[in-house]
């Protein structure tokens, strides 16, 4: 099995309009996606922000449930806040996990991308020895077309049973869904 981390990026991302924005950082998605990181046993999770406020507010956040009064009202907490990173850039991120560059970044995203690996694929990639791996959710609409040219592997979009094509997850749930695909036992 590789080393595996995953980062959220908030730029390069898209708007609703297809324009490369940055998006502002949520606690939710500190949270919830620090807890999958830990359930399926990833090094680590970065955020990626390249505003000093927003990873400030971040590192607070992180620092509440990790050194402040957050463990006292819940201990479990804890952990998964550990494995979250703040860094300003994707590349301070894989710098940060893999310092010789050897890792592979790889992506997802709600449109088909050509090339792109099938879930059992990615599945059997993943758990073989290999270059460690980070795995790249995008916020806002999605990670901008210079993210997905950094990439090494695409995986298929996700798909549920919607009626009428519906694809659009919430970065939370994406993660999850994701992590359990290509990790679980």
């Amino acid at each position: 099995m590789r080393r595996v981390s995953a980062v959220l990026v908030h730029y390069p991302v898209l708007d609703r309009k297809g324009a490369t924005v940055t998006s502002a950082i949520t606690n939710i998605d500190l949270h919830d996606i620090s807890r999958s990181a830990l359930s399926y046993g990833l090094e680590a999770f970065y955020v990626v922000h390249p505003i000093a406020a927003q990873r400030e507010l971040a590192n607070r956040i992180r620092d509440h449930w990790t050194t402040g009064s957050g463990p006292k009202r819940m201990p479990d907490r804890q952990p998964a806040m550990e494995r979250l990173a703040i860094k300003a850039s994707l590349e301070d991120a894989l710098a940060d996990f893999e310092p010789n560059g050897s890792a592979e970044l790889w992506t997802t995203s709600a449109a088909p991308r050509d090339g792109a690996l099938t879930w059992p694929v990615a599945r059997a990639q993943i758990s073989t020895e290999g270059p460690p791996v980070m795995l790249c959710f995008g916020t806002g609409w999605g990670l901008s077309a210079e993210v997905y040219e950094q990439a090494t592997v695409h995986i298929h979009p996700i798909h549920g049973a919607a009626v009428g094509g519906y694809n659009h997850l919430s970065v939370r749930a994406a993660a999850a869904i994701l992590l359990d695909r290509l990790l679980a036992c």
